[in-house]
Parts: structure tokens; sequence; C-alpha cells
């Protein structure tokens, strides 16, 4: 599978084309709506989530509730739209908007001044209207049509708020935990989080930032349960899944780290304290003792838990801004402010999890793939009973 993304933050609409998809997967606009909602919550957001309802429609590839196997075409719209209209214009903008809403002065942590040289704008609004975290809202309609095709092979994927600031969650126990409890815990946290006791220090941490003038950053975990071994690959250093993975949590907008499972902290470790032990029963075929590796062995599924961390930045834009320079005066100013949150942490999870979705999805599709779902449904359990007698 492959999609393009296309849209700007204050464009008309933000637009993908998915291709790929197998036929007869049972999809419906509301559970996507209900992705794109999850990610429009969150403690620390901004005055934009009171005005995008972000709802996507399906204009190609899906009839009847079922995908067709023809290539998908989503669109959600940007409500805001209406105040950019004149200014965001594909036409000629009017000699009455001319200039309005030009940036010149770039602000320190976001793609505008490396943007604007490296494309020749002198307007870095060109700039920073595509590189807008707002992208993510078609990523995430991705992402959720991908954790609905994994759905159908019993493949679940959550995510949960390890960090946000200085407060870190005490780390579950995914024996104890099962995805549904994840789902559940986090829908019912304003910073997604599983730890309660931190959650309420979570906020307190925003709180401050806000009433500083600042932001704040976390870290966010993504787990998916019920994926069978070997899927990626080892043969060649582009068929890596975690490598796959890992760049898919380093395209979200204002991330800057990637770990899996035990991540950094194995180089403080020895090798006994790091690799996992293989054990093997007759109902569960070949697993894992421990999970230290996060699902994953050669760039492959080794059928474990596959948890995976990124670590977001706070985000740059700042009501106490930070100096800068404007490239017509060239002279020292505070960085412009656009309309921001405090923290995104939470929203940011929910982007995490759908472009973790999308990359386990596409590997299902290479391994077990087939035009029709019924189809690969067969493939998967041939192979997972061969795999168990291997």
């Amino acid at each position: 599978m492959r999609y393009l993304t296309a849209g700007e933050s204050h464009g008309p609409q933000l637009t993908a084309i998915i291709e790929g998809v197998p036929a007869f997967l049972p999809i419906t606009t509301a559970e996507i709506n209900n992705d794109l909602e999850r990610r429009q919550k969150g403690y620390g957001r901004g005055r934009r989530m009171q005005i995008e309802k972000d709802q996507v429609q399906f204009v190609a590839g899906v009839r009847d509730g079922h995908t067709t196997g023809a290539p998908i075409a989503l669109v959600v719209e940007n409500k805001d739209w209406t105040h950019w209209q004149h200014i965001m214009t594909a036409d000629h903008i009017d000699e009455e908007n001319q200039g309005k809403r030009t940036v010149s002065r770039p602000r320190p942590g976001h793609a505008d001044l490396n943007g604007a040289i490296k494309y020749k704008h002198r307007d870095m609004r060109n700039i920073l209207e595509r590189s807008s975290a707002r992208e993510t809202a078609i990523r995430v309609a991705c992402g959720s049509l991908a954790k609905k095709l994994l759905s159908e092979f019993n493949i679940e994927v959550a995510c949960h708020v390890r960090r946000i600031g200085p407060v870190e969650a005490a780390v579950p126990d995914l024996n104890e935990l099962s995805i549904a409890d994840i789902k559940r815990i986090t829908e019912d946290s304003p910073v997604r989080c599983l730890d309660a006791e931190a959650a309420e220090k979570m906020m307190r941490a925003i709180d401050q930032a806000k009433e500083e003038g600042d932001s704040i950053g976390g870290v966010v975990e993504v787990i998916v349960t019920g994926v069978p071994i070997g899927l990626g690959s080892h043969v060649q250093w582009d068929r890596k899944l975690d490598g796959k993975i890992a760049q898919a949590i380093m395209s979200i907008q204002a991330f800057k780290g990637v770990e899996v499972g035990i991540g950094f902290e194995a180089a403080e470790r020895p090798g006994s304290e790091v690799h996992d032990e293989i054990a093997w029963s007759e109902e569960r075929g070949y697993y894992r003792k421990t999970n230290r590796l996060g699902g994953f062995e050669g760039g492959m599924t080794n059928g474990m838990p596959i948890v995976v961390r990124g670590v977001m930045k706070p985000i740059p834009t700042l009501y106490k801004p930070l100096q800068s320079v404007d490239i017509d005066t060239k002279e020292p100013f505070e960085a412009s402010i656009e309309r921001s949150d405090s923290c995104a942490v939470p929203a940011a999870s929910v982007v995490a999890e759908a472009v973790v979705a999308w990359e386990v999805a596409n590997a299902f599709c290479e391994k077990f793939g087939s035009d029709h779902i019924g189809e690969m449904k067969s493939l998967l359990q041939s192979y997972v009973e061969e795999a168990k007698q291997f």
C-alpha cells in the first residue's frame, strides 16, 4: 500500500489518495471520524480545535460500506478556509488582499526559514501552510483505515502518553493490560495517560507552561498486539519494519527521537538483560519470555507485541516569542506568533498510532498480499499454523 497527502493548513481541504487496499474491507466514515475526533482532543490544545470539527469524505474507492480495490480518495475539509479563501486562493490574489498575512519573520524551530531558502519563497506562508501539523489530520484518516484492515486479522493498535515535560508515568505491565483496557483508560484521560496520578501532574505542568507563555513536549508510546512472526525482512536495509516505523514516527511534525522496546536503556544493560529468551508451547507456538526488544529481531516481527516510543519536542510557536531575523530587513525581531497549542502530546500520540498502524498494515499486505480480504485471511491462517509447528 502507499498514500500521498496534499493540502495546506488554511487551504480548502486536506486530501489523500491511497493505493493497494484490498477489496471488501468493511469501512465507514464514522470509524475514521472517531479517530479524527480523538486527534483533536487533549489537554493543552489551542483555539483551532474549536473551529475544526474534522469529518472525512470518501470520494473514490469505497462503495456500499466496502473498499472496491481501486484507489481510495479521502477528503477532510478545513472549516477555517472561509476566513482565508481570499488569501489562500489558487487564483491571482486581488489587490485588496495582496500582502496580507505575509510572513517575513521565521519562527525558530519551524520549517519557515529553511523551506523559504530552499524553494525561494519571500512569503514564508507558502512554507508554514504545508509544514503545519494540520497535515496530520489526513494521516490519521489513512491510519484509521489501516487499523481497520489490521482489526480484520485480530491485530490491535493503541497509544498512550508516557511523559509530558518533567512528569513520567509508571510503565504499564502489558501482561495485565489488554489493548481494550489501554483504549478505555486513555479515552477517559485528558492527557491519554494510563497513570492517573501522573496525569494530574502532567496537566499542572501544561498549565504552568501556558501561564509562562511557553510550550511543553513529551513521550508517546504505541503498542500493537496480535502481530504474526515475519513481517518486514532482514534481506535489505529498506525492508526492515522497525526501520520503517522509526522513519514514520520521525516524519511526524515536532518528533525528534524513536525507541523500540527498552530502546536506549539497552546501552546500560548487559546482553543477558536485553535479549529475549525463546520458548515454545503447543498453544502459542514460538514466543519470547520477555519483550525487551519490542517485538523485533533482525528487522522482522517475532510475534510479540510491537512497542515503540516517540519523543515530541515542545511546540516552537511561543507566546513569549524567541528572537529571529526579518528576511526583508535583516533586523532582529521577536518571532511572529501563529495560533498554537501549549501542549499537543496527547494528540500526537493518536498521530503516532496512525503512522505505526499504516506501516504494520503495509508490511502485512506485503506478506499476505491479495486482492481480497477473504483470501488474505486464508493465507494468514495457514501461515500461523505452519509457524507454530516449524
